[in-house]
C-alpha cells in the first residue's frame, strides 16, 4: 500500500488522484511548458516548427498544428499521423490527451481534462482531479467544439461546430449541440 502523504502533487496528478493545482512543482512544470508553448507560437510558421511542437506533444508523421496552441504541461499529449489542427487549440493536459490518426480539428477547440470539486472548501484549497480525453481515428471536430474531461470519441465521428461534448460518443456518428447529441450516422 502506498502512503499518499509522501506522493508529490505531480505524482498524484499523474496517477489520476486528486491534487492541488497551486502546488509549486506543478507551477514550475506549467512555467516550463509556457516557455515551450511561446517558442512554438512565435516561430516562423513558414518554417517547420516540428521540433518546437515535439517539446509539447508526441506527434505523428504528416501532422500539422497551427499556432497559437495552448497546453498546461506539454507532456501528456499524443497526436497521431496525418492530423490537421487549426489555430487556437487548448489542450488542457492535466491528464492524457490522445488524438488518433487523420483527425481534423477546427479553430478554437478545447480538449479539457481538469475537474473541480463541488464542495466550496475543496475549491478554496485548489483541489482538482483530471480525466483523460481520447479522440479516435478519422474524427472531425468543428470550430469551437469543447470536449469535457473523461470523454472518448469513437473513430469516424463528426462533431459539429460549437458543440459541447459531455459524454462519450460512439464510432461513426454525427453529433451536434450543447450538450452534443447524436443526430445521424456517417455513411
Amino acid at each position: 500500500m502506498v502512503d499518499l502523504k509522501i506522493l508529490t502533487m505531480r505524482q498524484r496528478m499523474l496517477d489520476g488522484q486528486p491534487f492541488r493545482t497551486d502546488d509549486s512543482g506543478l507551477a514550475r512544470d506549467r512555467s516550463m511548458a509556457q516557455a515551450r508553448e511561446t517558442a512554438f507560437n512565435e516561430a516562423d510558421q513558414a518554417a517547420d516548427p516540428a521540433s518546437l511542437l515535439a517539446e509539447l506533444a508526441t506527434v505523428g508523421e504528416g501532422t500539422r498544428v497551427r499556432a497559437p496552441l495552448h497546453v498546461e504541461h506539454g507532456r501528456r499529449i499524443a497526436i497521431g499521423s496525418g492530423c490537421e489542427i487549426a489555430a487556437g487549440l487548448v489542450a488542457q493536459d492535466f491528464a492524457e490527451i490522445t488524438i488518433g490518426n487523420d483527425v481534423l480539428i477546427g479553430a478554437n477547440v478545447q480538449l479539457l481534462t481538469l475537474t473541480r470539486p463541488v464542495q466550496a472548501e475543496q475549491r478554496r484549497a485548489k483541489w482538482a482531479a483530471a480525466s483523460p480525453v481520447r479522440i479516435g481515428d478519422n474524427v472531425s471536430l468543428g470550430a469551437g467544439v469543447i470536449v469535457s474531461p473523461g470523454v472518448r470519441i469513437g473513430d469516424n465521428t463528426v462533431v459539429g461546430a460549437g458543440s459541447v461534448v459531455i459524454g462519450d460518443l460512439p464510432a461513426g456518428v454525427v453529433a451536434v449541440g450543447n450538450p452534443a447529441k447524436v443526430i445521424g450516422t456517417v455513411s
